[in-house]
């Protein structure tokens, strides 16, 4: 079943979208509290939703834009917030062809410096959309974080999330109080723990059962995707 991606902004959504928003991640996570993804959504500039042939929203991902200084510099980074899609359109690539295309149009605008995209993963799932679809990201199974990556890294996390980044790590913890994946999604096959990336991923994050994030980082420009990327994105219609 094909999806349609389309972006919006908060303040525009629908209470109908808003509900359906909430209760995908409430059949998908554990500890989703309506209070605070509602806080946590009103504060995102932008929402990409997923809708069906029907038009009820199948999956979504919210975006916001953080700026921080480093070395002298200021660098801006698109987060991504909360982001599922349902387990029936898993699979499919809808949401990298719409948010991908959405993404470098920001990239274009920013026009002088890099920008970033600064990604937080408490699932393995989430984790490998980095080596699929960038050259160079942060951190990775087979080469150290440089340091200006590192600092980047540090400050989008600390200043977003104050006293939960653990810099010696490069996760985030937040004591049980964010939402985690439900134990059957947050499982991992025996055939996908010989995966290196997977390997690394449960190795620098071992909490991400509880809700622990792992810090992560990519430059958004064209050219650092990969080819699979660049295959992705020529699916997507011209908008």
């Amino acid at each position: 079943m094909t999806l349609v991606g389309s972006v919006t902004t908060p303040e525009t959504l629908a209470a109908v979208d808003r509900a359906r928003m909430l209760g995908l991640m409430a059949e998908h996570f554990d500890g989703v509290a309506p209070e605070a993804f509602a806080r946590d959504l009103d504060q995102k500039r932008w929402v990409l939703l997923l809708r069906d042939a029907a038009g009820e929203v199948q999956g979504f991902t919210t975006i916001g834009i953080d700026a921080v200084p480093v070395q002298g510099r200021v660098i801006e980074a698109v987060f991504s917030g909360d982001t599922i899609v349902h387990r029936d359109h898993w699979g499919t690539t809808e949401l990298a062809q719409a948010w991908g295309r959405f993404v470098l149009s920001l990239a274009r605008e920013e026009g002088e410096g890099p920008l970033y995209w600064f990604l937080i993963s408490k699932g393995v799932r989430t984790y490998r959309f980095l080596p699929l679809y960038f050259q160079a990201y942060w951190p990775r199974h087979d080469a150290e974080t440089p340091a200006f990556e590192a600092a980047v890294m540090a400050g989008l996390a600390e200043a977003r999330y104050p006293g939960c980044y653990d810099a010696a790590t490069g996760v985030l913890r937040f004591g049980g109080e964010k939402d985690r994946l439900r134990a059957d999604l947050a499982a991992i096959s025996p055939g996908r723990l010989r995966d290196p990336v997977v390997q690394f991923f449960l190795a620098r994050n071992p909490g991400y059962v509880d809700g622990d994030e792992l810090v992560c980082l990519a430059r958004l420009a064209p050219d650092n995707l990969t080819p699979a990327a660049w295959r992705v994105l020529r699916q997507a219609p011209t908008p």
